[in-house]
């Protein structure tokens, strides 16, 4: 009988050691995939920047239409989250702007984590593309850019 006792009291000891290997290597890759998670939110906000400040220069779009694409990029941003400027200042978007800076607000919450207990709203770093008139036109007919639609 006493020979059965040291087998008795290590019963169970698999089941803890798994469930505290379980523990960290699930939150390790719980941390894997929102860190993924977070690094795709940063380069479509990178993109949505650089595509709605592209749009604007090349198709001549007012800013309700530059807001609308970033937007169909980013839909977690607001519209009043996200700016257009032109300049010169007075201009809104028609062939006599010389540049177009597009930016995102550095409140704008744009990522939450959803790991549980640190289930929180992430604010990303301000967003913001310059780009300068080119000559290049919307066109019309058979010549019409396909973005500018």
């Amino acid at each position: 009988m006493s020979r059965q006792r040291p087998r008795l009291q290590q019963q169970g000891a698999a089941i803890i050691e798994f469930a505290l290997v379980a523990i960290v290597f699930i939150s390790l890759l719980l941390g894997i995939f929102e860190f993924g998670r977070l690094l795709f939110t940063w380069n479509s906000a990178v993109e949505a920047t650089r595509r709605s400040a592209r749009l604007a220069v090349v198709c001549d779009m007012n800013a309700a239409r530059v807001k609308a694409t970033f937007r169909d990029i980013l839909p977690a941003v607001s519209a009043g989250d996200i700016s257009v400027a032109y300049t010169p200042a007075g201009c809104s978007g028609s062939n006599n702007c010389e540049a177009v800076t597009v930016s995102v607000s550095p409140n704008a919450p744009m990522f939450r984590l959803n790991i549980p207990l640190l289930s929180t709203q992430l604010r990303l770093p301000p967003f913001s593309t310059t780009l300068m008139k080119e000559s290049l036109t919307s066109g019309s007919g058979s010549d019409a850019n396909p973005d500018c639609n």
